[in-house]
Formats: C-alpha cells, sequence, structure tokens
C-alpha cells in the first residue's frame, strides 16, 4: 500500500508503558502540527472494541487458535476502517500493539508459531506494516507490579503465569533482533521522561523531525 502518513507502533509487555509513552509522542507530534491518530489494539473501531472486550473478558476461554483469529478480526476492520484512511491523508498513526503482538503473544507464548501467526497477517492485513515500532521492553516480574498497580482486576492477559510473560519478552525480544531495522528497543524501567526523550529521538532520527519532548514529571516512573 501507498500512503503519505507514518505509522509508529508501541509494543512490550503488559505494565510496560504503551498507553503512556503513545500519548505523550502524540503531544510531542502535534506541537509541530502534525496531524495524529492515536488508537489501539485490539480496539480502535466499534466492532473491534467489542472484539477486545471477548478477548480481556476472563469469563470467556478461548483455544490458542480461536484468540488469534479473533485478534486479527479486530486488526482487520481496525486497519480497513481507520488506519488505512488516516494514512491515506497524510496522517502519523500512532499504535499501542499491532502484529508483533500477535506474534509474541500468540505466536510465542500460545505456542502458535510464526508461519500460523504470519499466515493471518498476510491473508488479513500485511500491506500495512509499520514505519517504525518501539519496543518497550521490562522484566515481567516489574512489569505484573505496575499492571496489578494500576488494576485490582487483571484480565486475561495480565492473569497468566510469570512464565508466560516470560515467554512474551522473549518472543519480543527475537522480533527485534530478526527486525534491527524496524523495531526499536528502550529499556521501560527508566522513568516516564526519559523514556520518552529516548522516543522522541529515535522518531526525529528516523523521520527527519525536530519534535520536543512533551511535558512529563521527570520524578514519574
Amino acid at each position: 500500500m501507498s500512503y503519505n502518513g507514518k505509522f509508529i507502533t508501541f509494543e512490550g509487555g503488559e505494565g510496560c508503558g504503551k498507553s503512556t509513552q503513545c500519548a505523550l509522542l502524540a503531544g510531542a507530534l502535534q506541537t509541530l502540527g502534525a496531524k495524529v491518530l492515536q488508537t489501539r489494539e485490539p480496539g480502535g473501531t466499534e466492532g473491534a472494541e467489542r472484539i477486545r472486550e471477548l478477548l480481556l473478558n476472563k469469563e470467556h476461554s478461548w483455544d490458542a487458535e480461536t484468540e488469534a483469529l479473533l485478534m486479527f478480526a479486530a486488526r482487520r476492520d481496525h486497519v480497513e476502517k481507520k488506519i488505512k484512511p488516516s494514512l491515506a491523508k497524510g496522517e502519523i498513526v500512532l499504535c499501542d500493539r499491532y502484529v508483533d503482538s500477535s506474534m509474541a503473544y500468540q505466536g510465542y507464548a500460545r505456542g502458535l508459531g510464526e508461519i500460523f501467526v504470519e499466515t493471518l497477517f498476510t491473508l488479513t492485513s500485511a500491506e500495512v506494516l509499520p514505519d517504525l515500532t518501539i519496543l518497550l521492553d521490562i522484566n515481567p516480574e516489574e512489569g505484573l507490579k505496575r499492571a496489578k498497580a494500576r488494576s485490582a482486576k487483571p484480565d486475561t492477559f495480565e492473569g497468566q503465569s510469570l512464565a508466560f510473560h516470560n515467554q512474551v519478552r522473549e518472543g519480543f525480544l527475537e522480533l527485534a533482533k530478526a527486525e534491527s531495522g524496524r523495531i526499536i528497543t528502550i529499556d521501560a524501567a527508566d522513568s516516564v521522561a526519559l523514556v520518552h526523550s529516548q522516543i522522541v529521538e529515535a522518531v526525529n532520527r528516523r523521520f527527519g523531525l525536530a519534535a520536543k519532548p512533551y511535558e512529563t514529571n521527570p520524578n514519574a516512573h
């Protein structure tokens, strides 16, 4: 697909701060006058948000294959109805999770393998690839502590075993090693302000921009 916009995705395990950093980067880019779409997966459209509710609700139990199919159904709707149109208009799209999460969670941790996930991606949304992916790496134990502090009721994924989350992290790091030209890894254990400044620097370098870090609390973690 040919488009004028830029597609930046945020990846990482539970509690790594993706949502926070996505919002901060949106603010930094908007100060340049850029039109920015901030969105998330699974979700981003009415239909995809309904699928998200099914996926994250612990009352529902899906096998790995069904879980992956639901993820890609939500992604297809999201890509077609929101991401593609925004990119075509020249906007910068910031997405909290994308296909790398499917590979790490369903491909690696759920054991479906790379071919299964790649096949679904090819069938549904492979024409839309991120221009840059920010991987926020964090020790799963620390990340889960952050997630628990944020919400007393863990969702389907937050409630998985530590071994599962370690596999997710290993999956992300393997992807970063294999696609170092697209994926930039940043230590999410650092302060919010420091992580944000590193992200802004990476985005400026990749796209020739001159964004400045958005207002943050330098003491935040």
